[in-house]
């Protein structure tokens, strides 16, 4: 998957407001398998700003990079507000660098959904250093790959709406 326009001009945006804010970023990712960090590493001086990213499609994986739980995962499944909360969580912990970071798990499809878990649902985190966690879930509708962007840009704007609980950073 290509980063369109809009996805370019919403994560310059971040990176800009995370320098502002005197931020470094991580992020943990599941449904877009790196296409957040893909997509903020395409803005010129991103490294500035970026720290790392995971990309944990397993349940394994996010147990082994994230210290996401085991019996977490079993008990309420990959693709639930404790698991992207703990996504976020673990990828601020395991950052060297990171102040700020954003997860995302989900069912992307056009498979795996359930009545549940419909296809289209993704939960997203957002943690960061001395401040509370945040979380949303939303169901896109569209296809693998539109579900795919509305998520990299739902995960933009969880970004921005914790970096405006903050005062961003003198120059």
């Amino acid at each position: 998957m290509t980063p369109d326009q809009e996805m370019l001009d919403a994560a310059s945006g971040i990176i800009d407001l995370c320098r502002r804010h005197g931020e470094k970023l991580a992020t943990a990712e599941s449904c877009t398998g790196g296409l957040i960090g893909g997509c903020l590493t395409a803005v010129d001086g991103s490294s500035s700003v970026v720290d790392g990213g995971f990309i944990t499609y397993s349940n394994e994986a996010k147990m082994a990079m994230l210290a996401v739980p085991g019996d977490m995962l079993a008990k309420f499944g990959a693709v639930s507000e404790p698991v992207a909360r703990a996504m976020a969580e673990g990828a601020l912990r395991h950052s060297p660098l990171a102040s700020i970071t954003v997860a995302v798990t989900g069912i992307a499809g056009p498979g795996g959904g359930s009545a549940e878990k419909p296809v289209g649902l993704v939960h997203f985190g957002c943690a960061a250093s001395n401040r509370p966690t945040l979380h949303q879930s939303h169901i896109f509708k569209g296809d693998r790959h539109e579900v795919r962007r509305q998520t990299i840009l739902c995960a933009f704007a969880l970004i921005r709406e914790m970096l405006a609980r903050t005062e961003p950073q003198p120059l």
